[in-house]
């Protein structure tokens, strides 16, 4: 989507501080973190939201959480302190912007319940 600010960043057509990237995914810092450390993983592949995934997709779902999330959160120096993951999806979900992304937040003790 040429107009999706994500695909942007993802096809380095935008300015980001990128942290990881491979050639599936792009990890970035959050514009207004939420915490000490915010970074959102995004697919480089524009997928709406959690609910637009497809069967294809699966291989991507399982790289973000099962090996990205864990070395974003460790080069973060998060993963022994803990951290927050959140998929935020659709308008009363807190979703902003239309392309699927996870945030990582950590750096502070987490609250519960989030909003």
């Amino acid at each position: 989507m040429s107009d999706c600010i994500f695909c942007k960043i993802a096809n380095k057509e935008a300015k980001s501080n990128i942290v990881f990237e491979d050639d599936m995914v792009v990890a970035f810092r959050d514009l207004d973190p939420k915490a000490p450390e915010h970074v959102l993983i995004i697919p480089k592949k524009h997928i709406e939201s959690i609910n637009k995934l497809e069967q294809v997709d699966k291989e991507l779902a399982a790289h973000i959480l099962v090996d990205v999330v864990p070395k974003v959160a460790q080069k973060l120096k998060i993963d022994e302190s803990g951290y927050r993951v959140v998929i935020n999806t659709g308008d009363e979900g807190g979703q902003t912007v239309k392309h699927l992304h996870v945030h990582v937040l950590g750096g502070r003790n987490m609250t519960w319940p989030p909003g």
